[in-house]
């Protein structure tokens, strides 16, 4: 599992499995962003299956499902409190990163 750190508390990924859950915590993270829609592509394991696994493992999980090159106001405004809200640092995930990365982006961009 690669993933990219985009500031001291805040890292993104794509698609993460179950068993990716002990190495996500081996690396210090607190808490745990789903960012994909459930159901996006074939195989892909449901935000509660990674809930179930990132909670056995004694980190937070929030499920805020955006649609690819569809952010909204309201994506930007759960992602803000989430962060807000949880511990970090924080691993985000998606299916290549990039939503995690442009909502970070976002929430920089509002705080001017």
């Amino acid at each position: 599992m690669e993933y990219r750190q985009i500031s001291e508390d805040y890292s993104v990924s794509g698609q993460i499995q179950p068993e990716d859950v002990a190495a996500i915590k081996a690396a210090g993270f607190k808490s745990v962003i789903c960012n994909r829609p459930d159901d996006e592509h074939p195989g892909q394991p449901p935000a509660d299956t990674l809930k179930a696994a990132v909670e056995a493992a004694g980190l937070a999980f929030r499920y805020i499902p955006v649609i690819s090159g569809q952010i909204t106001q309201a994506n930007v405004d759960d992602q803000a409190e989430a962060l807000d809200e949880l511990d970090g640092p924080v691993f985000a995930y998606c299916r290549s990163g990039a939503r995690c990365t442009n909502l970070y982006g976002l929430i920089q961009q509002a705080k001017g």
